[in-house]
């Protein structure tokens, strides 16, 4: 009933204009309030804290005015939903999903180069000019300019060299420009499958939609005022409002909100790959957790519990397999052999995907070379021009990585594993619920142990490696899993064209403030002294590896080979028995979190959401749950309300009390 009412009523273009303003608001303060005042990220992973705060405090205030003049008519609810999505996806590309790495990926081989690495003589040559700056830039980028730290911010970005930097961002604008758009394309070409023919829930969608429900019913105030959600609100708000107080005063009490497990597990036997197991507590994750299916929930701890068993179980077996195994790796997080079955397991996963969607993608094949006018449903324009942007998108990258080196048959692998992973990831992310993700092993890990390092030139290593970390490695803040749950967000509204236009004005606003404030803000502290040493020392692996790789050409041992493919034989098993067993309790979406390192902060908080849903069905069934679910919403809205309001007190102190994983 709720969505044929939406569906009718049009967006207007001052919400659009309005979410991208707020996506450029919290684009410029980002990098100032995560990075100098280390504080709670306003971005952070795919519910980001700002976006969900304006959220909250829009909605009281769109109440509060509609409840003293009834008929003016401020905002809709659905309008609300669509400034707040379009604050989630501007604010992935202020930190880590674009900006937090992007400048230090482009001086870090100037900057780092030392007689030790010989890096002039083996990596220098290999740098295309026109994507990085002239050394001249680094200097500043790295010390800052001279009385930065006196002048304005105005007068900081008047005075940064820009004449070096416009080559390099010009040229990885296109990069960047061409694989959002194929992101959009593919997105707006899968939606209809997942959305309509598959139902997939969205739990990072649930309290928004329920709010801004309760916002057009006119029942927001009872909302807020339900015993069971208060309670849910309690809990946070009396957790943080004491832990941030013991941050700026330690003499108030605590709670602790991490436990380390590990001291209570033996170093040897089966039991040895507990050790530096720990126990996280976060209410949000915790009320997501409970939202998500049973199903789901329930593998994504069991699957993190038992990838740590194996360890262990290969020890007491004698396989103590050395971490060396692994060769050159480029994945963000992956330590051990054991870890590369992920590489298998998205690869099995994805071709599931694709059978899943074969007659989906029988009708967008029929469509896009079939004559005639094509009919638009609830995409956001035709499928026929979505399969042929998504080509042509592609294509454009694969000549641009080519142009600058990568052979042709590298650069089409290339960008097919990048979007290959980033669906699977995706899909992950917001079946799941993930507010917080990592990938394990990345796209170019995929390829070298299928291909070996024969396939990429010594240019065209150093071009997918950059490539890579510039958008497809650190998917903390990917922005296609938001594309997805903007479709969502937008598939029952009509002013579809404004909706499209919304997101690529934002995109372009957030990529625009989001380089201007990173910039600005190193240029007048200097990345030294600045808290960057996570995004300095990833970055300086990737041309460590790169350097590494082409000078030993170093195969990958029959041990990653092995793992990948008992990887992939695991995921079959499981996708088969998921498809063809209506029992079956588990997953297969589980096993791809099994050794991403946003699983172990997750893990406990999934454990206690999927055993208080289970609990709530078992002995209270339907009527239970959706009582109980208002307490679960209340740990998020409680715990995100806390975040925010500690961000802005860290804007103002030389410290920030932190609610939120970083």
């Amino acid at each position: 009933m709720n969505s044929v009412r939406e569906t009718h009523n049009p967006i207007r273009a001052r919400a659009v204009l309005i979410g991208a303003g707020l996506a450029g608001l919290i684009c410029a303060l980002t990098p100032l309030n995560n990075i100098y005042h280390q504080s709670t990220p306003l971005g952070g992973g795919h519910f980001p804290l700002a976006p969900f705060y304006i959220l909250l405090l829009t909605t009281l205030m769109a109440g509060l005015v509609r409840r003293i003049l009834p008929n003016a008519g401020l905002i809709t609810g659905p309008e609300l939903l669509v400034i707040w999505i379009q604050m989630v996806i501007g604010s992935g590309i202020a930190y880590t999903g674009l900006s937090r790495t992007f400048f230090i990926n482009l001086t870090a081989p100037f900057q780092f180069a030392t007689a030790e690495n010989n890096w002039q003589q083996a990596l220098h040559p290999l740098l295309p000019q026109w994507l990085y700056p002239d050394q001249r830039a680094v200097e500043g980028l790295y010390n800052g300019l001279i009385n930065g730290r006196q002048m304005g911010w105005l007068e900081v970005i008047a005075n940064i060299p820009w004449h070096y930097w416009v080559l390099p961002l010009l040229t990885w604008g296109l990069f960047i420009f061409l694989c959002y758009t194929v992101m959009i394309a593919l997105i707006n070409l899968l939606s209809r499958q997942w959305i309509h023919n598959e139902r997939i829930n969205f739990p990072l969608l649930s309290v928004p939609r329920i709010m801004e429900d309760h916002y057009v019913n006119k029942t927001f105030g009872s909302f807020l005022l339900n015993p069971y959600l208060l309670w849910g609100l309690s809990i946070p708000i009396f957790l943080h409002l004491l832990n941030g107080l013991n941050y700026y005063y330690p003499t108030v009490p605590n709670i602790p909100t991490l436990v380390l497990a590990g001291p209570y597990f033996p170093r040897y036997g089966i039991l040895s790959g507990f050790i530096k197991l720990k126990i996280y507590i976060y209410p949000v994750f915790i009320g997501f957790a409970f939202l998500a299916g049973r199903q789901i929930s329930l593998s994504f701890w069991f699957f993190f519990l038992a990838g740590s068993l194996l360890f262990g179980l290969l020890a007491i077996l004698g396989y103590n397999i050395p971490a060396a195994a692994l060769g050159i790796t480029f994945g963000p997080t992956l330590a051990h052999p054991e870890e590369t079955q992920m590489i298998g397991a998205y690869g099995v996963f994805f071709l599931f995907l694709v059978w899943l969607s074969r007659q989906h993608l029988k009708d967008i094949v029929a469509q896009a070379f079939r004559p005639g006018p094509v009919a638009v449903q609830t995409e956001w324009f035709s499928i026929r021009l979505s399969f042929w942007i998504a080509v042509a998108g592609m294509a454009g990258i694969v000549l641009w990585a080519v142009f600058f080196g990568m052979r042709l048959q590298s650069a089409i692998l290339l960008v097919c594993a990048f979007f290959m992973i980033t669906l699977v990831a995706s899909r992950v992310i917001c079946q799941g619920g993930l507010g917080y993700f990592t990938l394990t092993a990345a796209p170019i890990d995929g390829l070298l142990i299928l291909f070996g390092p024969g396939l990429f030139t010594h240019v065209g290593l150093v071009i997918a490696a950059v490539a890579q970390k510039v958008l497809f490695v650190d998917l903390r803040e990917s922005l296609m899993p938001s594309l997805l749950h903007a479709r969502q967000v937008h598939h029952t509204m009509s002013s579809r064209r404004l909706l499209l236009f919304g997101l690529g004005f934002t995109l372009v606003i957030a990529v625009t403030v989001s380089f201007a404030a990173m910039l600005a803000l190193c240029y007048k502290y200097g990345i030294r002294e600045l808290q960057l040493e996570w995004a300095t020392s990833t970055t300086l692996n990737v041309y460590e590896n790169v350097v590494r790789l082409n000078d030993t050409g170093i195969e990958a041992s029959h041990w990653v080979k092995i793992f990948s493919l008992a990887g992939a034989l695991v995921m079959l098993v499981l996708v088969v028995c998921y498809h063809r067993f209506y029992w079956w309790p588990i997953h297969p979406i589980g096993y791809l979190t099994a050794y991403s390192s946003a699983m172990r902060i997750l893990w406990f908080s999934f454990f206690i959401g999927w055993l208080c849903n289970t609990i709530c069905m078992r002995y209270g069934g339907v009527v239970l749950f959706k009582k109980l679910r208002l307490f679960f919403v209340g740990l998020i809205i409680g715990d995100l309300f806390m975040g925010g309001t500690w961000a802005l007190i860290g804007m103002f102190t030389d410290g920030s009390y932190q609610v939120l994983p970083n």
